[in-house]
């Protein structure tokens, strides 16, 4: 059986089957989500379906990742990497915020910390396909912002762990514990000018 890191096999078809598992997963769940279902919306056979993906937690892995680099190509296409790093930052933790209060986002959390008991391969390839690729990311930029000048960082892996868990500060905890659904652009932008300001007077030079 596959354990979600080894490459699917692509074909014509392969798309098509992603984004109708990517829409039951998001209503059904990984439980509640059938393989019928998924080959039904979409619009293939079961031996179509299994012909890509053996079994559903790969499939269910392959939507995860495939969804985390979306996101990631995103930000590289919208961010000015190059521009002074408040800005930068800002830009980055707006792309973090609206990636964790999504539907979509929200859905694969859920998921792998629901399945983690039984199917602990699910939350750490989904750790290394988002959060980590996120981490790697923010490693590079305070690098490169460092050797400019404008940030002092000793340790370059916490700092990217401490921005993160800044972005999350009092919206993620109120969408964990079902407090709150929606959050307000008021509300996501409190965090987001919160994290930089917070993180700026931390290590800004």
């Amino acid at each position: 059986m596959p354990d979600g890191t080894n490459a699917p096999k692509k074909g014509r078809k392969f798309d098509q089957v992603l984004e109708g598992a990517r829409q039951v997963f998001l209503s059904d769940g990984f439980e509640g989500a059938s393989v019928d279902d998924i080959a039904k919306a979409a619009n293939v056979s079961k031996a179509t379906l299994y012909s890509y993906f053996p079994d559903k937690r790969f499939l269910f892995m392959q939507v995860a990742k495939t969804e985390c680099a979306r996101q990631a190509e995103h930000a590289i296409e919208t961010i000015n990497m190059d521009a002074p790093v408040r800005e930068v930052l800002t830009a980055i933790a707006n792309e973090m915020i609206e990636f964790v209060t999504s539907q979509f986002g929200k859905r694969i959390f859920r998921i792998c910390v629901g399945e983690s008991d039984r199917f602990p391969e699910l939350g750490r390839e989904f750790y290394e396909s988002g959060p980590m690729m996120v981490r790697g990311r923010l490693v590079d930029f305070f690098k490169k912002a460092a050797a400019k000048g404008e940030v002092a960082i000793d340790d370059f892996e916490l700092a990217a762990d401490q921005f993160h868990e800044l972005c999350k500060a009092d919206l993620f905890p109120r969408m964990v514990f079902n407090m709150t659904d929606e959050f307000t652009p008021v509300e996501k932008k409190r965090v987001v000018n919160g994290a930089v300001a917070m993180f700026m007077a931390r290590y800004g030079v």
